[in-house]
Order: structure tokens, then C-alpha cells, then sequence
């Protein structure tokens, strides 16, 4: 099966407190009677710091979406560029010895896309298949894992970039907040990861240690579900859809989709002993832990990226999967879930087993 070599992150240079991102917005909003009233919500977030690509200065002016998404490319070629150079070196490999880039991003536009300019950059293969994929939000980390496992069953000789980055930042916008506008700003933060992962045919190497193979994943797109979350495009850039009802679909939908997901390798939830669950936030994270009967501790990894970086969107799995590659405490044999969900209102699931 395909296994995942290795993995890499970066991040902005611009870290920020939770508690300066709170006063930033009292400045800005503190008259609006709806943000006095969901002030809390960056105390509950369980986000301690995050980076952004732009600081506080650029965030307190106003800027059209030209501007904004100019700000996007630069940053997101400059992060792709480090953690794809990192991974190689993490593999021990040249660069142009990666058969297929798989580019995932859902915060800002690029034609040509992000992949094409980086090749411009570093000295990839100019015969990689590229495979950009735009607007699966929180759910494109998990995905690009998914896409790259079919890829590979079919190109078993072939190794995979996965490339994910998402600069939730630049959403920012100075006019009165929704709802939604305020646990964005309570929650999201920026990042980047790059993913390696090889098929059952490429050349013998030697591994560090037991390593994540993928055994399957499994793609679900739920009915009447478009408004739970997702952009909304305006002049001024983008502006975020999110809905309340996230985790009670967690705890309703996601539950009996994961159990006959792992019926079809005659698993049960029983059998997971680690969960790569992206963090869409705190009540999120408590809804899969009660949905599926699993302890706390199983998250912790989760629950340490969201403190550490808040949510950043498609790119968060990644972060926490790097964690579980460095966990000594995994033994041969176990089997973990990478898990996400996004716009459509959509669940991109993939099974692991180390080996």
C-alpha cells in the first residue's frame, strides 16, 4: 500500500497571541453589539497563538480582494517553496525525482496555479503531473492524502508531493462582523505542509522507523447541506460561511459514515487507536470524541496543534499527522483515521496502519 514518507510544515513569520488578537478586535469592533456578545468565544477557542501572513498594521487598513490576493500568492509560493525543499531534503531525495504535485488551497486564486509558479522556482520534474484543487476548505488536507492514494494505486512506481497551504487570514475584513466573521477571527490561523508519499514500487529505502501506510479513504458529500459552510465572493475578497450546527452533524452524520467506511476492512471503532482529526474547534473535536466513544487522550495531538496554531483550515491534519510520525509511543500494526470536513457540506476520510 501507499505509505507516507514524510512530512513538513512552515508557517508565516508573524506570530500573534490570542489575547492580542482579542484586543485587535475590540478596537475595531467593540461598539458592534453582536461582537460584545460573542466576546467569550476567544477565551472557549483553546487557542493560545497562531501566525498570519500580514500583521496587525496591514489588517487595520482596507484592502480590495486584488490586493489581498496578490498578498496570498506571494506568501503561499514562498511557504510551498520552503516545505517542499524541506521535504525533499527530509527524504533524502531530488527534488525532480517527484512524479505528481498535488496543490491544495482554498483561501486565495492563482492561473497559473501555485504549483506552476514554484516550478519556476526550484528545479522540479518538468514532466510532474500537476494536480491543483481548489475549494474543499477544511477538507482538502484529507483529501490531497485521498487523491494521492488513488494516484498511486495506479502509478505504483511513482512518488506523490502533496502540497497544502491556506492563509485564513487574508478573509479579514474591516466592515461590522456576523457570527461567522467573529469565531473566524477567534479561530483561524495560517500555515503551510508539505506530504510525501510513495508507491508500493518505488525503490527500497531505508525508513527511520515504522511508517503510516494507506489502506483506503472514502469521499461523502452530504444533501442540502451548501449552507453550513463555505465562502461567499465579493469585491472585497472573501467572506466565511460557517454554521452552528457543525458538530451536532459531527455527532449525527459522521459516526455511522466512519463505521461503514471501516466495515469494509472488517474494523470497527474499537480497532482505532489514533485519531488525525482536524480541529475545526474545540466543540467539534468533543463531538468526535463523544460520537465515537473515544477518550480524550486520543486527540491530544489535535488538541495541541488547534492551541498552538488555531485552525488552518485544509493544512491543520498535517500538522498534527507530523506529530504522530514523531510519536515513539506508536507500534507496528495500529491503525489511525485522518479525518476532515468542508464546503458541500462534504467528510474526506482516510485509514492508516503503521508498518
Amino acid at each position: 500500500m501507499p505509505r507516507i514518507v514524510a512530512v513538513t510544515t512552515a508557517t508565516p513569520p508573524n506570530l500573534i497571541s490570542q489575547e492580542k488578537v482579542k484586543d485587535f478586535a475590540q478596537t475595531h469592533f467593540g461598539k458592534n453589539k453582536l461582537f460584545q456578545r460573542l466576546l467569550p468565544v476567544f477565551d472557549n477557542a483553546m487557542v493560545e497563538e497562531r501566525h498570519i501572513a500580514v500583521d496587525f498594521a496591514w489588517l487595520s487598513k482596507r484592502h480590495s480582494f486584488t490586493e489581498s490576493n496578490q498578498r496570498y500568492v506571494e506568501v503561499a509560493l514562498n511557504l510551498s517553496e520552503q516545505v517542499t525543499v524541506d521535504l525533499a531534503h527530509r527524504c533524502a531525495m531530488p527534488l525532480d525525482e517527484f512524479d505528481v504535485v498535488f496543490f491544495i488551497s482554498t483561501t486565495g486564486l492563482s492561473t497559473p496555479s501555485i504549483d506552476a509558479l514554484l516550478f519556476n522556482r526550484i528545479p522540479l520534474n518538468p514532466h510532474i503531473k500537476r494536480v491543483p484543487i481548489w475549494g474543499l476548505g477544511c477538507a482538502g488536507g484529507a483529501a490531497g492524502l485521498s487523491r494521492a492514494f488513488e494516484y498511486l494505486k495506479a502509478f505504483p512506481t511513482h512518488r506523490a508531493l502533496v502540497i497544502v497551504v491556506e492563509l485564513c487570514s487574508l478573509s479579514f475584513q474591516l466592515e461590522d462582523p456576523n457570527k461567522a466573521d467573529i469565531i473566524s477571527a477567534a479561530l483561524f490561523g495560517d500555515g503551510a505542509a508539505a506530504c510525501a508519499v510513495f508507491g508500493d514500487d518505488t525503490p527500497q529505502r531505508e525508513a527511520s522507523g515504522i511508517e503510516p501506510t494507506i489502506l483506503g479513504s472514502l469521499s461523502t458529500i452530504y444533501p442540502n447541506t451548501l449552507d453550513v459552510m463555505g465562502w461567499r465572493a465579493t469585491s472585497e475578497g472573501f467572506k466565511v460561511t460557517l454554521s452552528q450546527d457543525i458538530p451536532t452533524i459531527v455527532s449525527s452524520l459522521v459516526k455511522s459514515n466512519i463505521t461503514e467506511f471501516l466495515h469494509h476492512y472488517e474494523l470497527s471503532l474499537r480497532d482505532l487507536a489514533h485519531f488525525v482529526m482536524h480541529p475545526g474547534g474545540v466543540k467539534v473535536l468533543q463531538a468526535y470524541a463523544e460520537g465515537l466513544g473515544a477518550p480524550i487522550e486520543k486527540f491530544r495531538h489535535c488538541y495541541d496543534v488547534l492551541r498552538s496554531f488555531g485552525n488552518m483550515s485544509s493544512v491543520t491534519v498535517y500538522f498534527i499527522l507530523q506529530r504522530f510520525l514523531e510519536d515513539k509511543s506508536i507500534l507496528a500494526g495500529d491503525f489511525g483515521l485522518v479525518g476532515a470536513l468542508g464546503p458541500g457540506f462534504s467528510s474526506e476520510l482516510v485509514l492508516l496502519q503503521w508498518k
